[in-house]
């Protein structure tokens, strides 16, 4: 069997034990979510093995492992009826098969550092990137815990996916210390940002897509910056569409 047709099979497997978690008692649901999450790690793992390298364990797999424990959680939020469930489970399908595939071209290009669709991936890898985030986001501001623990559990569920999607860029052979400042400081910016919000009145979906559009904003600088592309145009473009979401949130705020 292909690897590619391997990636198929796990992707299809992992979207009926998405399902199948659904339907375990509440009481050991996140047990099960975890689980799942753990057995995509380790699949992705096996199916890759032969071009992973030791940094891939901390860089490639984790992906993997975020999308499908953030979008189990987040489906416990969407309404629960026939049609949502086959939406959400096509969606599903289609996020872990592309998390699947550009975790496949980084691990080779990792080796060979030149191949083809290595820019495509890094594309999608970016856009799961930010959708991950948001579905974690999502699921996290509506157990309306305290500001601090929102801001500590967004530092810690942002790291992984920053220093995966930075290390996609440089491709290296270690996290350097450049990677792994410049992780720590947009997680910190991140987790700011998400401990501020929830003194804004803003509903959870819009306090979401507000703290997504700013790791999207910090994150596209540093990819820029890591893949030497960091232009004064593109620097600006990315301020600008910061200003303008800045503006859009406060307006949605229900200040009265």
């Amino acid at each position: 069997m292909t690897k590619r047709r391997k990636l198929v099979f796990e992707s299809v497997l992992l979207t009926f034990g998405f399902l199948a978690s659904q339907l375990v008692d509440s009481s050991y649901r996140y047990f099960a979510i975890f689980g799942l999450g753990l057995l995509s790690y380790f699949l992705t793992a096996l199916i890759l093995w032969k071009d992973l390298k030791r940094i891939g364990w901390l860089t490639v797999l984790p992906p993997a492992f975020l999308y499908v424990v953030s979008a189990s959680l987040f489906y416990f939020l969407l309404p629960q009826n026939i049609f949502i469930k086959i939406i959400i489970a096509i969606f599903f399908w289609i996020g872990i098969y592309a998390v699947l595939l550009t975790q496949n071209i980084y691990s080779i290009a990792s080796s060979f550092q030149t191949i083809q669709l290595l820019r495509a991936a890094q594309a999608v890898g970016f856009l799961m990137t930010l959708v991950t985030a948001f579905f974690i986001y999502n699921t996290l501001f509506s157990f309306r815990a305290d500001a601090w623990i929102n801001g500590v559990v967004v530092f810690v569920i942002s790291f992984p996916l920053i220093i995966s999607s930075l290390w996609s860029i440089v491709l290296s052979d270690k996290i350097t210390g450049q990677l792994l400042s410049y992780s720590i400081i947009i997680s910190l910016l991140v987790a700011q940002i998400g401990f501020i919000i929830n003194f804004w009145p803003l509903t959870i979906t819009t306090a979401s897509l507000f703290l997504v559009s700013f790791l999207y904003v910090v994150l596209g600088i540093t990819q820029n910056f890591f893949g030497g592309k960091l232009f004064k145009n593109t620097y600006n473009e990315y301020l600008q569409i910061g200003v303008i979401i800045f503006i859009i949130t406060y307006l949605l705020a229900n200040w009265r």
